[in-house]
């Protein structure tokens, strides 16, 4: 089953955390991405840059309108994802409360089961 574990970011608690914090979280990435990389779970990751310098595309009347910025107005925003294949939901869980942001509050990290890739409904 793939899963998608994402993080969503809360500049304001970023902000607030020290060097040593920051490095800590950037070292657990590291570990945690290096375990699922041996347990042959791990399928892609990505990490994302700063709303700021998003692009909003919608359509009118034919014409591509692009706007700067992110969609929504919000404090958190979405940071990255680890796209994984594993045995079940609770596994996916586990995997997902090994990831450092999980441990600082104002962070958060949700897990949600792919319904749909390349064509295919995922069993």
């Amino acid at each position: 089953m793939k899963f998608l574990i994402s993080m969503h970011i809360n500049p304001a608690v970023l902000d607030a955390l020290t060097d040593e914090e920051r490095a800590a979280i950037g070292d657990g990435h590291g570990r945690f991405l290096e375990a699922l990389k041996e347990s042959g779970e791990l399928i892609l990751t990505q990490a994302l840059v700063d709303p700021s310098q998003a692009a909003v595309v919608s359509v009118r009347n034919g014409q591509p309108v692009v706007t700067d910025g992110p969609f929504l107005e919000s404090k958190e925003y979405l940071g990255g994802f680890y796209l994984i294949d594993c045995e079940n939901k609770e596994r996916a869980i586990e995997l997902a409360a090994q990831i450092p942001d999980t441990a600082i509050e104002g962070l958060g990290v949700e897990v949600r089961q792919v319904m749909f890739a390349d064509g295919q409904l995922e069993a």
